[in-house]
């Protein structure tokens, strides 16, 4: 059995027919028998095969077919399917959906939406890239717990970026199963390739591979040219100095990948680049705010500032980042005492963007004040990065339908090194990760400032296909954490849009306050923040006084409860062994305690011995 391959027609009245083609590698002519089972119904075929290949086809109707939804849209209906001759067998499972791209013209542009089972759906995800470096050190196990975890922090879409390589049946397996949509990649990313005809014929044998023994998975919904090769045509100077010669190479073989792939799946959807504006398009699409899908990396390598994130305007932003230091517990992993500074040979050869510790201080400066020690420095390198991606994907998502798609780079991480991951080398969840499981929430409130500063508005976004309300209630905090009731609001929140809940003056907050908030939702969501008007090191915090105490909960996970004298921004919780907190990377204040569970990854023989970080516990003086 060479390939199974399931393709779908979605007729007026609801019904699908699945086609399924078998191909079969046989040595020499002869008859074989043929079983296939789909949905429970088994039934024999026997099938004349000469020498070489020969496919066999078999139509089933569904009349009311279960469909296969993303993550937070619906269920994730999965049909079994097995193929089986005398000696091998091949099983799939099949997802009923319909997936379209929507590029329709609009006032800004053109539109980059995704819609399955005819509704659009906002994406909310990351960047793919190797679970290891090392390949042998991956397994199925480790795998899933990176993308359960992608799930468990309101992600429905991950994309599978072309410079790693195409996943094994089993991942793409898994995303079918957990409901998280893939953007997939072909393999070909930052570079320039040659388009001589023997590598051409390669690449159309790699494509048409792929597609075959993948395109099955409902999962995948979109298949993607390259990663930056137009952008890699201004990177080299022997590019730039003859751009047309090697433009001409590029849609050759980027022609040749989309030829093969609508050779091997007719039905699948294909976009040329990423970033691209469009078909046929080789503009700048990094700063491209009315069509394709945009690469934006201003405030990583051009080291501006987190509100510069609100200046542009993506309608699906493919890829952003911001670096962080790993998690301490990972950091002893690889370097002594002695090492625990960011300048030292160690940490610098545990980065390996050119400027990035640099970039990281600078900006931790810009926004922070200095941290008293190497571990507070880590802890606010984890927290400055969540608070850059968490400013683009507010606005971005307050700007639906027009923008719709958010995907940072990156998800997870190929060995223990400072990053753009959101989840430790090993799965640990950053700071930043427990940060967007609240910013990725379908029903989610944020604080967005104006153009100009003057006013803050609530912005309610609601990625659900069900209309719902939002209560917000509102707090002003003063800096030893006392509270002060201010406003109310309440909301209609219609299913799939962003709207404005309220407008505050700038005015109304005073400098030494913070605007805090917590949400509830018609359908049960809520959620909480704050916002501050002037940047943090500003602000004259106070010692805010945390204190925890640990007590053992049943099934060996371990109730840890938090509380504050005063106002505590930001608490970072951290046990001396790797586990998962119900919740991390939160406010307090003044007399407030939260209660947090903790699940070791491993069973323990002793409690854990945790620590607490602020932001007024981890500056000098």
């Amino acid at each position: 059995i060479e390939h199974v391959e399931a393709r779908q027609t979605h007729r007026d009245n609801g019904a699908v027919d699945v086609t399924v083609t078998v191909t079969l590698h046989a040595f020499e002519p002869g008859v074989v028998p043929l079983y296939l089972t789909f949905d429970g119904e088994r039934e024999r075929l026997d099938c004349s095969v000469g020498e070489g290949l020969t496919r066999v086809t078999q139509v089933y109707r569904i009349e009311r077919p279960r469909l296969w939804w993303p993550a937070g849209s619906g269920e994730q209906a999965l049909y079994d399917l097995a193929v089986e001759t005398t000696r091998e067998r091949v099983s799939r499972k099949i997802g009923i959906r319909k997936v379209e791209l929507l590029t329709d013209k609009d006032e800004a542009g053109s539109r980059f939406a995704f819609r399955i089972n005819g509704h659009e759906v906002f994406c909310r995800g990351a960047d793919w890239i190797p679970a290891d470096a090392l390949f042998s050190r991956t397994s199925r196990a480790k795998t899933e717990d990176l993308l359960q975890s992608a799930v468990d922090a309101n992600m429905n879409m991950i994309r599978v970026w072309g410079g790693g390589f195409y996943e094994q049946d089993w991942f793409y397996d898994l995303c079918d199963a957990k409901g998280l949509m893939v953007w997939q990649d072909f393999m070909f990313a930052c570079n320039i390739y040659p388009s001589t005809e023997d590598f051409l014929a390669e690449v159309r044998e790699e494509v048409l591979y792929q597609v075959r023994r993948l395109s099955s998975h409902a999962s995948i919904v979109l298949w993607c040219g390259d990663n930056e090769l137009i952008g890699a045509l201004g990177w080299f100077d022997v590019t730039r100095n003859n751009r047309d010669r090697y433009l001409v190479s590029y849609d050759r073989l980027n022609r040749t990948i989309e030829v093969a792939l609508k050779e091997a799946g007719p039905d699948l959807i294909w976009w040329p680049s990423s970033p691209a504006s469009g078909y046929l398009d080789f503009g700048d699409a990094w700063h491209a705010d009315g069509s394709g899908d945009m690469h934006y990396w201003s405030v990583w390598h051009e080291n501006k500032s987190f509100d510069n994130y609100r200046t542009v305007r993506p309608r699906f932003c493919s890829e952003f980042g911001f670096q962080s230091y790993t998690s301490m517990p990972i950091i002893r992993q690889f370097a002594g005492e002695a090492d625990m500074n960011i300048a030292s040979p160690v940490m610098e050869s545990h980065q390996k963007n050119a400027g990035g510790n640099e970039r990281i201080a600078g900006t931790m400066f810009r926004y922070f004040r200095f941290p008293k020690d190497f571990a507070s420095f880590v802890y606010l390198s984890q927290i400055q990065q969540g608070l850059a991606i968490r400013t683009a994907v507010d606005f971005w998502r307050s700007l639906k339908p027009h923008c719709m798609g958010t995907l940072y780079w990156q998800l997870n991480d190929t060995w223990p090194v400072a990053s753009w991951a959101s989840l430790d080398y090993g799965g640990g969840w950053k700071a930043m990760h427990y940060m967007a499981r609240r910013f990725f929430q379908q029903v989610a409130v944020a604080a967005i400032p104006s153009e100009d500063e003057s006013e803050i508005v609530l912005s309610v976004v609601n990625d659900t296909l069900e209309n719902t309300s939002v209560k917000i209630e509102t707090w002003l905090v003063d800096l030893a954490g006392k509270r002060r009731p201010f406003r109310s609001f309440e909301c209609a929140a219609p299913a799939d849009r962003a709207v404005t809940a309220a407008t505050i003056a700038r005015a109304e907050i005073p400098d030494n306050m913070l605007l805090f908030w917590a949400f509830s939702a018609g359908n049960g969501m809520t959620g909480e923040g704050h916002h501050a008007t002037v940047t943090y090191k500003t602000l004259d915090l106070k010692p805010s006084g945390l204190t925890i105490d640990v007590q053992p909960f049943s099934g060996g996970v371990f109730e840890v409860r938090v509380t504050a004298k005063g106002l505590a921004l930001h608490v970072m919780l951290e046990a001396d062994c790797a586990g998962r907190y119900s919740d991390n990377a939160f406010d307090l204040t003044a007399g407030e305690t939260k209660t947090v569970i903790f699940t070791p990854a491993n069973r323990v023989a002793v409690a854990p011995q945790f620590g607490v970080l602020d932001l007024h516990s981890c500056y000098a003086g």
